[in-house]
């Protein structure tokens, strides 16, 4: 299965040269021109390794990585024209694993790439389907399906379904799954959590008062 990689730029032309490149090394690839979208397909799509512009219109970077390292290790290269040491800084202890200043040659990213992926532990792509008893969720298709028959559920339903499966064994806090799901801003409400926890318990459970997989006495949303 080829390792995903998600590249993260408002340049048009650094996406067309990037994929590519990317592509013919072998790598799946997903892009994203904004912070939020950034964030949003780092918790659902699981990729094996982020390429990350710190210059995006909706917002620095930097919170970008703040936002992925309260989920996950996979690694982060910054991509960036910023080249004054206290940015650099700044995204290394933020949680970027390395630093690539822009202009930069295909040859040393793939280089930084493969070295990034070789670290233990990190750059594990999760299988694209996955069972959870009577419930199977593809992170690819984006799809649901529940005793075999597919269950329609809006975007954020199935962000929010998928964020725990995409990183089984770790805990996904309220705060963690607002800031994934909404966006930062809506960190703390936590009623946008309820309300579409309920929403999926109707649509998956085959009894929403006593869930499987939702449980009502969970502090948190955790793995399947």
């Amino acid at each position: 299965m080829q390792q995903r990689i998600l590249v993260v730029d408002d340049e048009p032309q650094i996406q067309r040269f990037l994929k590519p490149a990317l592509l013919a090394a072998g790598f799946d690839v997903e892009t994203a021109a904004t912070a939020a979208e950034a964030k949003r397909l780092a918790a659902t799509r699981a990729p094996a390794l982020i390429v990350l512009d710190l210059g995006l219109p909706d917002g620095d970077g930097k919170t970008v990585i703040e936002t992925v390292r309260a989920f996950s290790a996979v690694p982060i290269i910054v991509l960036s024209a910023r080249d004054r040491e206290i940015e650099k800084i700044a995204a290394l202890d933020s949680g970027a694993n390395d630093y690539v200043e822009k202009p930069f040659g295909i040859g040393e990213l793939l280089a930084r790439i493969r070295v990034a992926l070789r670290q233990p532990g990190l750059g594990e792509t999760p299988v694209a389907q996955q069972r959870f008893g009577n419930l199977v969720l593809n992170l690819e298709l984006r799809h649901v399906l529940v005793d075999g028959v597919p269950v329609h559920l809006t975007p954020k339903e199935f962000d929010l379904f998928a964020l725990p499966a995409a990183h089984a064994n770790r805990v996904v806090t309220h705060r963690r799954a607002l800031t994934v799901v909404w966006g930062p801003a809506h960190r703390d409400d936590v009623q946008y959590l309820r309300v579409v926890i309920a929403q999926l318990r109707a649509k998956l459970e085959a009894d929403p008062k006593a869930p499987r997989h939702w449980s009502a006495r969970q502090a948190s949303v955790t793995g399947w």
